[in-house]
């Protein structure tokens, strides 16, 4: 019975530290990269995107596929740098405890 309330413990001192998480998550900004730079976006680690910079010089009606694939390229690398910091973060949160190889709680 003491292995079950200290398990207990763990778990609800998990649950606060995973909310606290949540809440921060929102505030971490990641920028994503394409094209050498020329295109650059910014989103919260969670994948809210908060901004999106366009080089001018892609500016031509000429290039726009070449943009949107820019951009598309951008927003997927600021989602993977989004999603290591949020499993960087529970690693820590989940240090530990006993959980079965593989789990994920995020």
């Amino acid at each position: 019975m003491k292995d079950l309330m200290g398990l207990m413990k763990q778990a609800q001192a998990m649950q606060e530290r995973m909310q606290s998480m949540q809440a921060e998550m929102d505030e971490i900004e990641v920028e994503g990269q394409a094209g050498g730079g020329a295109v650059k976006v910014t989103m919260s680690a969670k994948g809210m995107m908060r901004g999106v910079s366009i080089d001018a010089s892609l500016m031509n009606a000429d290039e726009k596929e070449i943009v949107e694939d820019l951009v598309v390229a951008a927003v997927n690398d600021a989602r993977a740098k989004g999603e290591r910091q949020v499993q960087e973060r529970m690693a820590e949160i989940t240090e530990g405890l006993p959980l079965p190889p593989g789990m994920k709680l995020f």
